[in-house]
């Protein structure tokens, strides 16, 4: 499944409204590790297809980062029927961010 780019336009539609879970990463062009994990990111949006994944810019879309409070980036975060189950702050190797999921 392809990735999505979230802002506050489709948020409710793309994330609140999904069947899917949705992984959302907060992230910033600027940020080291958010460049670490970016990619690792993009595999698993490609792999698995139960999992919506999208992708926001903290710097584009403050009102969001500050919704879920992100004080650090990147941060990861699990919603599943329009609710956090999950939130990791950090770059993470795949393997944990597939089981936060």
């Amino acid at each position: 499944m392809a990735l999505t780019n979230i802002t506050a336009d489709n948020f409710e539609k793309e994330v609140l409204q999904s069947e899917k879970k949705v992984l959302l990463d907060f992230w910033a062009s600027w940020c080291g590790p958010c460049m670490m994990v970016s990619p690792i990111v993009d595999e698993i949006a490609e792999e698995r297809s139960d999992v919506k994944v999208g992708k926001v810019n903290v710097d584009e879309e403050s009102a969001l980062a500050e919704k879920f409070g992100i004080t650090a980036i990147p941060t990861l975060v699990v919603i599943e029927n329009g609710k956090t189950v999950n939130q990791s702050v950090g770059a993470l190797p795949k393997d944990e961010i597939l089981n936060m999921i």
